[in-house]
């Protein structure tokens, strides 16, 4: 079985049905999906159906991304929040406005059912964006950090690279985990980039809400794929640019 995670997808569909294909996925995969599945691109709706039915086909671990929260946030009270609006948000809004209201409760229930974090048996950590507690993620004392923060991966770039794992000025939070796959904070909003690995983190949002690629990468052998770059599937809208 092959553990392959998934960066932050944005509503990209046309991105991941291409990236699914070039990884050749298969009923053995593990698929771990690292949040923000909504807003930058027109077919919000259209991504979270794929993915509802991707579950029925393949063992698929589903994180929660802030993008997440706050489209759920919306509807479930319908008042729009300026901030969620203007980063991608009025698209997601408009692409389920334009569907069918009767299965918005599937949709709901998918939202409920994101896991903060998941933890594998090999000690490999999964979330969205980051924590801050130096004992780890169990003793997060903000369940929305796991979502939000973005101090993590700030910190994982300010490292030495010479400073060693043992060593007693590692930081503490990072010496829980064997490694740590994230997302949230994009490596480049205007170009094709890899994804990145400083200390024992690796970055696996390649930037799909701008002008970069969807991303997925294999995590024992680290061999990676991605799509092409998402706005050139989607001609004449912005996304979060």
């Amino acid at each position: 079985m092959r553990k392959l995670v998934i960066g932050d997808v944005h509503s990209g569909v046309r991105a991941l049905e291409q990236l699914l294909d070039r990884a050749d996925v298969n009923s053995e995969d593990h698929l771990i999906f690292l949040g923000d599945y909504v807003d930058a691109w027109s077919t919000a709706f259209e991504t979270v159906d794929f993915l509802i039915a991707l579950k029925t086909q393949y063992t698929c671990t589903f994180i929660r991304g802030n993008h997440d929260e706050l489209c759920r946030d919306w509807m479930l009270s319908r008042k729009e929040n300026p901030q969620w609006l203007a980063h991608g948000g009025a698209a997601t809004r408009d692409s389920y406005l334009r569907a069918n209201r009767a299965v918005w409760d599937r949709h709901l229930e998918f939202y409920a059912s994101l896991e903060n974090y998941f933890l594998d048996t090999d000690n490999r950590l999964y979330l969205h964006a980051g924590f801050t507690n130096l004992k780890g993620v169990e003793y997060e004392y903000f369940d929305q950090l796991f979502y939000w923060d973005r101090t993590l991966w700030e910190l994982a770039k300010a490292i030495n690279p010479d400073l060693d794992f043992s060593h007693e000025d590692f930081p503490k939070r990072l010496k829980h985990y064997m490694e740590v796959f994230i997302g949230h904070t994009p490596i480049s909003k205007t170009k094709v980039v890899l994804p990145q690995n400083r200390a024992n983190v690796w970055n696996i949002d390649t930037g799909a809400a701008f002008m970069g690629c969807l991303t997925a990468m294999d995590v024992e052998t680290k061999e990676f794929w991605q799509s092409d770059p998402v706005h050139t599937l989607y001609p004449g809208e912005k996304g979060r640019n």
